[in-house]
């Protein structure tokens, strides 16, 4: 089997926590790395960001990312790819023909891309497997601003691909439940398939060394952990709000406590800043925690193990995520995490056993749950022993094998498809008498 996998705007081997950078890049390459091991071939096609990278690059056995150089070689607006969507898909044609290959399936990620996959579908006479990731709709009922809104276009093009792809894969079940409610889907073409983590890569390790390693405050320092991009989606805000409640509640804290967030600018590089890290600036100063909240910077897959060993707690307060890769990666480094109850984290984290779920927007609410782990260090460890547990579900193995029986479904749906509108054809050109 051969597999054409889409990520257009963000290429699967990106330096996490930049501005299009995040879980759905590791969702890709981990899949296509699990399903390479396994004899299938990959090609991961996105749109080259970098005028000397190579078209081809080896990820491992049977598994490339194929670096299409389309509109300008340099990261822009998500939204200008469709301008250039024409361009990528007649170069992924080129490709395809230059080498002789042919592909039983496209696997397409996030809507931009899903467009390219029913253009190429056309070409390539192969079904289409889509996941959208995040919903332009879904993100718009709790947008608190006109910079958080998706454009129109997106959410009419959305609709407009849940009617046309073979088979749609949500994480999890709310997020089958949205894309039902937003765009009236059919519900028997959406199967659920969770991401994955790595359980060899993240899993637990010494706090002590890796604080040391990192150069963080050595314990009894209390560290909360925040992974993800910089944007007002993520709830950064809330976090800095909870952090400076804790230190007026709690005293003997306000020079043990404090938060790391991994993902934008790092600290001494403020030209890297976008707009939400600069409000982000300008609130840790305004409530006096400027030296308790430390930006990390994005950082890669191999550094992010041992930030999950030096934190006290994982949290993801997001306002909307459709999964939480960071949140899975938490515990499978053995670390409790204080998620969302919106999304997938609350699917992810099992409130009272693995972690705490909080609802979004509320930082006393936030602090709270921050405050019952970081007082209770035998809660902690319990929750992070049980944290540890609940990631053996979601191994890749386990998530390659779910992928695999929709990729063989969908196939097997799709010939069917093609042979019962063949048919009538063949039997109509049959001489008669």
């Amino acid at each position: 089997m051969r597999i054409a996998m889409l990520s257009i705007h963000s290429s699967p081997i990106a330096a996490l926590g930049g501005k299009e950078a995040g879980g759905m890049n590791v969702y890709v390459r981990e899949l296509s790395r699990e399903l390479g091991r396994r004899g299938i071939a990959v090609d991961m096609f996105t749109r080259s960001q970098d005028p000397s990278a190579p078209t081809v690059v080896d990820l491992g056995r049977n598994v490339r990312v194929i670096n299409l150089h389309t509109g300008p070689s340099a990261p822009y607006d998500k939204n200008w790819v469709l301008t250039y969507l024409p361009e990528f898909v007649s170069r992924a044609r080129c490709f395809a023909d230059g080498e002789d290959l042919t592909y039983d399936l496209i696997h397409s990620h996030y809507w931009l891309s899903g467009e390219a996959a029913l253009a190429l579908r056309r070409s390539w006479g192969v079904p289409v497997v889509h996941m959208f990731h995040t919903l332009g709709a879904v993100k718009n009922t709790i947008a608190r601003g006109a910079e958080e809104r998706e454009t129109a276009q997106r959410v009419a093009i959305e609709r407009g691909q849940i009617a046309a792809m073979d088979t749609i894969v949500a994480a999890t079940p709310l997020d089958r439940q949205q894309i039902i409610a937003s765009y009236a889907a059919d519900a028997e073409r959406i199967r659920v398939v969770p991401c994955g983590v790595d359980l060899r890569h993240f899993q637990p390790r010494d706090m002590a060394a890796a604080r040391a390693e990192l150069g963080l405050p050595a314990a009894p320092h209390r560290l909360v952990l925040l992974v993800g991009r910089i944007e007002p989606l993520k709830g950064i805000d809330s976090l800095i709000r909870a952090i400076a409640l804790l230190r007026d509640r709690r005293p003997e804290w306000r020079d043990q406590l404090g938060a790391v967030v991994v993902g934008g600018g790092a600290e001494g590089a403020p030209a890297q800043w976008n707009t939400e890290q600069r409000r982000l600036d300008a609130l840790r100063t305004e409530l006096g925690v400027r030296q308790a909240i430390h930006f990390a910077g994005a950082r890669d897959q191999e550094q992010l193990p041992l930030f999950y060993a030096a934190a006290d707690i994982v949290t993801m307060p997001s306002h909307y995520e459709s999964f939480g890769m960071a949140a899975l990666e938490g515990l499978a480094c053995g670390r409790p995490v204080v998620a969302t109850s919106a999304g997938g984290p609350a699917y992810i984290v099992e409130h009272g056993t693995s972690g705490l779920h909080a609802p979004p927007n509320d930082h006393v609410a936030l602090a709270a749950q921050l405050e019952r782990l970081l007082s209770d260090d035998s809660l902690r460890a319990t929750m992070g022993q049980a944290a540890r547990q609940r990631a053996q579900r979601f191994g890749w193995a386990a998530v390659a094998n779910d992928i695999l029986r929709v990729y063989d479904d969908t196939i097997e749906r799709s010939t069917l498809a093609r042979v019962a509108t063949a048919l009538p054809r063949a039997q109509a050109l049959v001489p008669r008498g």
